[in-house]
């Protein structure tokens, strides 16, 4: 995978946590590439514990048959599903391979799943939707997974129309190795598509290994998770952080190197989305109305900042892949505004750890944080929901401005990234 250069001024690239415009199978092709030795160097930093207890697993020759991949995002958890799918269904992977998570770079199914048509591999996301071959589900932009995706490219079952639907899980595989499925973002799975998926999970075809991919481990159904094989991953640490940054980013150096490192917290994922949505701007529009919050002001204009951002995000999302809902990439932009208020918040947070009153000002910031993206969750209007944000943060302000002050709001600004 080629390393990404820095976003032009006056541009916004597409963004490391949304699918490439070109469709799934150009998706498949890069995990894969990455997975399987294409140069980026994510999925080998820092990942050592993964990748021992996926070989340890495979060297015993009874690999769970469900998964679940858990941890921020944009941490190689997608990337490790992609490695111990590449394992899976190789014919020609050895017991050696399999024990040290080493996939063949040089093999018939290593080539196919660089060209993103592996037949045995079955990545799948909500943007699916956009090429399905069922017209009702084609035509609705989808913010979930919904059972009806599900049914198509996993489980089978009947279409909208009422068309049988034969399940791939329950085909033979192809190359004859096996077969893996992976389910991104899987708290996007809708209710009953969670439950529909309980049977298969409790009683898999021979050779099917099932992978649920997942930042939100606490959306998924409890009955789903006692049925997976549980997998954490974390944020990598600094000095790994430090080497993904050099050899994928390097020429990204000075405040911005700094203010990249301060905001993706071990995320190298988050580290690309810094670049190409250029967030450090961003953060330079913020940060100074977030110094007149902590003095007890009320900086409307603020919620119009974070309002514009997002939507410009969202329509460059939706610009760039026909198949996106304008409502989830809302919902994508406007997390990524609320990541830069956090990355800055965690900031002040650790600058005030010996000032109480300070740090119990901005420990209720995260709160505010919460609601609103509740209430953005819950479809109210956006400029609205930011508009309330701004109002319930300055109340924090008004009410601690007595213990803070000024001089606790001059000693946040002088100690920025």
């Amino acid at each position: 995978m080629a390393t990404r250069q820095p976003a032009k001024k006056g541009t916004r690239p597409r963004s490391a946590e949304e699918p490439p415009p070109a469709g799934g199978d150009a998706l498949v092709a890069a995990m894969a590439a990455s997975a399987i030795g294409g140069g980026i160097a994510r999925p080998l930093l820092g990942m050592q514990r993964v990748f021992s207890t996926l070989g340890s697993a495979l060297a015993t020759g009874h690999c769970p048959h469900a998964w679940i991949f858990h941890g921020p995002s944009g941490i190689g958890k997608c990337t490790a599903a992609m490695r111990l799918a590449a394992l899976l269904v190789d014919p020609q992977s050895t017991s050696a391979e399999r024990a040290t998570c080493s996939p063949l770079t040089d093999s018939h199914s290593a080539d196919l799943l660089r060209a993103g048509t592996h037949p045995d591999v079955h990545l799948i996301r909500a943007d699916l939707a956009g090429s399905s071959a069922d017209r009702e589900l084609r035509d609705r932009k989808q913010v979930n997974i919904p059972i009806q995706l599900l049914r198509e490219h996993m489980i089978g079952g009947t279409s909208s129309s009422g068309a049988p639907i034969e399940g791939p899980i329950f085909k033979s595989s192809v190359l004859g190795a096996g077969k893996v499925f992976i389910i991104d973002e899987a708290e996007r799975l809708e209710t009953d598509g969670q439950n529909v998926l309980l049977k298969v999970l409790e009683e898999p075809p021979p050779g099917t290994v099932i992978v649920l991919v997942t930042s939100s481990l606490d959306r998924l159904l409890p009955t789903i998770r006692s049925r997976c094989q549980s997998l954490g991953f974390s944020p990598l640490g600094s000095e790994h952080m430090k080497q993904w940054l050099d050899m994928n980013l390097g020429e990204v150096t000075g405040t911005h190197r700094a203010f990249i490192e301060q905001y993706a917290a071990g995320s190298p994922g988050a580290a690309v989305t810094a670049v190409a949505m250029e967030l450090q701007a961003l953060h330079a529009k913020i940060v100074p109305m977030m110094d007149r919050l902590e003095r007890g002001e009320c900086p409307l204009e603020l919620s119009d900042v974070m309002n514009d951002f997002a939507s410009e995000a969202a329509e460059a999302a939706v610009k760039a892949n026909e198949n996106a809902s304008k409502e989830a990439a809302n919902r994508r932009a406007a997390g990524v505004v609320f990541s830069v208020i956090g990355a800055e918040v965690r900031r002040r947070m650790h600058a005030a750890r010996s000032q109480p009153s300070r740090l119990r000002y901005w420990a209720r910031v995260p709160m505010v944080i919460a609601d609103t993206e509740r209430m953005l969750q819950a479809n109210v209007n956006q400029k609205l929901a930011l508009a309330e944000f701004v109002a319930a943060w300055a109340a924090i302000g008004s009410a601690a401005g007595s213990e803070t002050g000024t001089r606790g709001a001059a000693s946040a600004g002088g100690q920025r990234a």
